[in-house]
């Protein structure tokens, strides 16, 4: 597939999930690494592997499982993306985000994005939550948007605004989640990097100093493009490891797997929060 994507290419996988799907989801999730066994949760689900989507891209990074796990949650109809591509994979921008026009081709309003995410804030810790209130779209300053091209006004504006990446109302929700199920639930900004390598020292001291709470490699694009095509989005990362200011410690992907490990309990108690919160809206 080119760097470009057509609107026949995202309706495609659209019409051929409506032909598989037992009903029409209303809100869709994307598990990061190592997050991807709360998609087992859901009974009676149906799961499309990746691979059976046209024009899908393909994950290859351990701790993405490859599939599209469809059930009722909560008293949700939901999507979940158990597992997803990212740039440094060799896909273009638009591949990236390939499967949120999906989802907004769908019928899908409302977006839920994790992500793995490394400490930038000091005081974070691995296992803790993180709600994102906002983002630092560095890899988009740059130039490397899933919305360069030509603007597909289908799916959304030329110009689509970011004062509001991440729904207030979805915010609170987590938030009270989290509050009844006892869950420390830090709060803070995300910074997107392009990967694969993790940040040196020095990149993470210039990182917190622009405004950075937690980092990773995923995630932006994806509220970028949700938002283009005006869904909600809600988003939260799970801390893997603690901010490597001094130089004195080494990350690997391992580890952000076994923090994801940790992290996944506390998760779905605020997932299931923010899903029954939204289905007792009228």
């Amino acid at each position: 597939m080119s760097e470009w994507i057509s609107l026949e290419q995202i309706d495609e996988a659209a019409n051929y999930l409506r032909g598989r799907l037992p009903f029409q989801p209303t809100v869709g999730v994307i598990l990061g690494s190592g997050l991807g066994e709360i998609a087992e949760l859901i009974p009676n689900s149906v799961a499309i592997p990746f691979n059976e989507i046209p024009n899908w891209p393909q994950s290859t990074v351990e701790g993405h499982k490859g599939r599209l796990v469809v059930g009722e949650f909560e008293g949700q109809k939901v999507a979940i993306s158990q597992g997803r591509v990212h740039y440094y994979e060799g896909y273009s921008m638009a591949q990236v985000v390939f499967p949120v026009r999906v989802m907004k081709r769908l019928g899908i309003q409302t977006l839920i994005v994790t992500n793995a995410a490394g400490a930038v804030h000091p005081e974070f810790e691995p296992g803790d939550l993180m709600l994102i209130t906002d983002h630092l779209n560095l890899i988009g300053m740059a130039g490397l948007s899933p919305l360069r091209g030509a603007n597909i006004d289908e799916l959304g504006p030329r110009f689509p605004d970011m004062s509001q990446a991440y729904d207030r109302q979805l915010c609170e929700f987590a938030r009270q989640a989290a509050a009844e199920s006892h869950i420390l639930l830090r709060e803070g900004i995300y910074i997107c990097l392009a990967g694969p390598s993790f940040e040196t020292p020095a990149d993470l001291r210039f990182l917190r100093q622009i405004g950075a709470d937690a980092v990773g490699m995923s995630t932006v694009p994806e509220v970028t493009a949700a938002r283009h095509g005006g869904m909600r989005v809600l988003g939260i990362s799970g801390i893997s490891n603690k901010a490597n200011l001094d130089g004195n410690t080494i990350t690997t992907h391992e580890e952000v797997l076994q923090a994801g490990r940790m992290i996944v309990p506390n998760l779905i108690q605020i997932l299931r929060g923010v899903l029954r919160r939204l289905a007792d809206q009228p």
